[in-house]
């Protein structure tokens, strides 16, 4: 099942590029392997998928010592402070960095660590309050506080756009945080740059490529709805 999702998210992905006159190479596919267990990654992994992300701290640390070096993989749900020494120099990207008291804490450990992190800032573009993330109006001052920050790398800006009926209906939610990415970019701050443009999800990814994400998170679209699962 896995194999046959992930050909037809491939399919979606190459076609919203070629909408958008965008190359295929430039959007990176993070699989959300979130509550799935590792066998469902090793069949994921089989097909040349390497970009896996997890909500929780503890499960990404239980995956990572029990599944294959050279997967990448990404932090996509809210971090508490207390649990950033766990993972700091565990995942390759920090997808939810939403102030500056955590992106601080993350600093703080990565020095001791001797290592730098690439983080992403996790932006409210929606004004949900349901959402984790800046306000967009708050965005380039945090942005600005955190890049002055030892040991950390801002490497661009993340979003989760409302659960919706319509893709189309989320449009203007990535079309925003994409023109906040060039704005931030073209104050070239030193420490940061806005390559990453993390949005998109199952239900509404080939619109956000469109609009010119350059990392989707797909986890149903792979890996089928949570009753699919075996229990761990």
């Amino acid at each position: 099942m896995v194999a046959e999702n992930l050909k037809a998210v491939e399919e979606k992905i190459s076609a919203a590029c070629q909408r958008a006159g965008r190359r295929r190479e430039d959007v990176t596919l993070v699989a959300v392997s979130k509550t799935k267990p590792e066998s469902m990654i090793e069949e994921a992994y089989g097909t040349g998928q390497r970009d896996f992300g997890e909500n929780k701290v503890q499960e990404l640390i239980r995956k990572r010592e029990l599944l294959p070096e050279d997967i990448r993989w990404h932090l996509i749900g809210h971090l508490q402070t207390n649990k950033v020494r766990a993972v700091v120099d565990k995942a390759c990207l920090i997808h939810s960095v939403d102030s500056l008291h955590l992106a601080e804490a993350i600093s703080k450990e990565a020095a001791k660590k001797g290592c730098t992190i690439s983080i992403l800032v996790e932006v409210n573009v929606a004004g949900e309050d349901t959402k984790f993330g800046t306000a967009p109006e708050d965005t380039i001052d945090l942005v600005e506080s955190i890049a002055a920050l030892p040991n950390l790398k801002i490497k661009g800006l993340m979003t989760i756009a409302p659960f919706v009926d319509n893709p189309e209906k989320n449009r203007p939610i990535f079309s925003r945080l994409k023109q906040l990415s060039v704005d931030i970019a073209a104050k070239n701050i030193n420490n940061v740059s806005m390559c990453v443009l993390s949005m998109g999800m199952t239900n509404d990814y080939e619109v956000a490529i469109e609009e010119g994400s350059t990392m989707i998170r797909v986890g149903t679209g792979i890996f089928g709805e949570r009753d699919y699962t075996v229990k761990q």
